[in-house]
């Protein structure tokens, strides 16, 4: 369905004239009314121009009674109160009217009735007398018909008419495509060129002599050679120009399905990436609550500390509180993570289960059951917590009454310490940043562990620095009687910033 106006506009796009096979019918682009009233179609014999003219007027006759259009979306087509066509031969020896005789006669009654609400198709325009006076006149009707504010649509083979077209605003060139090279037309309307007759090369195909095609070309006028010769030079610029933005709109559509499979991945990368944001949020709010605990659990050990004693701390106390406040910064570190034993819950959990939060190694009870995620809630002394279900160990009866046992007696505010059989397996003792006494008493301790653990090598890491905590470590471990034999580190050990120690 066309868009319908009666303001004279025409634009069909791939426009089929309606009676021809639609299997063989060559769609064809016309435009009338917008940027020019006069269209002086030129072109070869058999080249479609008598084609075009009837195509404009039977879709405008179609579309006056309603019809659907054989064109493509957001044609336009007008509406007119009269469509006045010369189309045929009308040649008559009753009535003693020649072929320029007919023509003539219907063109003067269309010039009668024409007027702004009129479209006027003539075909062969001033044919069928002298050459010169029929271009004279045929330009003469054009600007008649142009004053009265028709739209014209014409076809004609004069040069004249072409000239006339080139040089005169709102009147407008087309023409029907010829392929020189196969010698044949493609009924393509082409508007703003100005069209070849190519008699002499259509004479050539059909079978006429060399010689008589080559006589002719010598007695047309240098004049009109030139004229033809230019036209043919448009024409091969046309056609060259025109494959050049076929490959441009084709790198123009590649371009623009780059562009937006560029934007679908940028999308999914976005929702990654937010993704990910939200996860490592969750995971940071998890490990603040879990370090709050830890840091409570260190006071609590301070305060005990203080009161049993009601004295400063030593030196030998100092070192393993600083201990526990760097290895509460390795568990903070959320690059750092545990290594994670595998483990399977004995049965589902329950409210009121005792449990072990494993890489803090926290004692808590159950308080709310995974509902729509993995996490439970817990008490672990005075901080409640949610846990992933898969870093809770559940204790039976018989563990839970041990660890009842072992904290009954203990003064309020006491803190359950496992012992190093039950701990995790550690094999390296990070020294770096300690100074030598507080590194000798660090690695006694770590020995001691390792000896309760069944360990038969260790590694210090003392870094390379100025060498001196490493003399330190290695005078102390050369006196060591668990010591049975120590050496720095090679390739891929850490070399000289670290100490191999095996046991007895």
């Amino acid at each position: 369905m066309p868009i319908v106006n009666d303001n004279g506009k025409i634009l069909l796009k791939k426009a089929r004239h309606p009676l021809i096979n639609k299997d063989v019918v060559v769609p064809t682009d016309i435009t009338l009314g917008y940027d020019f009233d006069s269209l002086i179609i030129t072109g070869p014999n058999t080249g479609g121009k008598t084609v075009s003219l009837k195509t404009i007027g039977l879709l405008t006759l179609m579309a006056m009674c309603g019809l659907m259009l054989p064109v493509a979306e957001n044609s336009e087509i007008a509406v007119f109160d009269k469509v006045l066509v010369d189309i045929g031969d009308e040649q008559s020896i009753e009535q003693s009217l020649s072929t320029f005789s007919a023509h003539m006669t219907n063109i003067i009654r269309i010039i009668e009735q024409a007027d702004e609400q009129s479209l006027v198709l003539l075909d062969e325009l001033g044919a069928g007398t002298d050459p010169v006076e029929g271009a004279a006149l045929a330009m003469a009707i054009i600007e008649a018909l142009r004053g009265k504010g028709a739209k014209l649509a014409a076809t004609t083979h004069y040069a004249e008419l072409k000239a006339y077209a080139l040089q005169t605003k709102g009147v407008e060139n087309a023409c029907c495509e010829f392929d020189v090279a196969t010698l044949c037309p493609t009924y393509r309307l082409l508007i703003g060129v100005p069209g070849r007759s190519n008699a002499f090369a259509i004479s050539k195909r059909l079978g006429m002599s060399d010689t008589i095609v080559e006589r002719a070309k010598e007695l047309v006028s240098s004049e009109n050679t030139r004229f033809e010769d230019v036209v043919q030079s448009l024409e091969t610029s046309r056609q060259n120009l025109e494959k050049e933005r076929e490959q441009a709109e084709q790198l123009h559509i590649e371009a623009m399905n780059a562009n937006r499979a560029a934007q679908e991945s940028r999308q999914k990368i976005e929702g990654e990436a937010a993704k990910e944001i939200e996860k490592a949020r969750q995971q940071a709010a998890y490990l603040v609550a879990r370090t709050r605990g830890q840091i409570d659990a260190l006071l609590n050990e301070m305060d005990d500390i203080k009161r049993q004693h009601n004295k400063e701390l030593t030196a030998e106390q100092k070192a393993k509180l600083k201990s526990g406040l760097r290895s509460l910064e390795n568990t903070a570190d959320p690059i750092n993570k545990k290594e994670e034993e595998h483990y399977v819950l004995p049965r589902p959990l329950k409210v009121g289960d005792d449990v072990i939060i494993f890489d803090i190694d926290k004692e808590a009870v159950v308080l709310e059951l995974p509902k729509d995620s993995n996490t439970v809630t817990v008490q672990a002394g005075i901080i409640r917590t949610r846990v992933p279900l898969s870093n809770l160990r559940l204790l039976t009866g018989r563990q839970a009454k041990k660890m009842m046992a072992r904290g009954a007696g203990s003064s309020r505010g006491s803190r359950n310490i496992t012992s190093h059989a039950q701990a995790k397996v550690v094999t390296e003792l990070d020294l770096r940043g300690q100074n030598s006494d507080e590194a000798i008493m660090n690695v006694d301790a770590f020995i001691d562990s390792a000896i309760l653990s069944g360990l038969n090598q260790l590694t210090i890491i003392h870094g390379k620095g100025t060498g001196v905590l490493r003399t330190a470590v290695q005078q102390h471990l050369k006196q060591h009687p668990s010591v049975k034999s120590y050496r720095l580190g090679v390739y891929g050990e850490g070399e000289s910033g670290v100490t191999i120690v095996e046991l007895k």
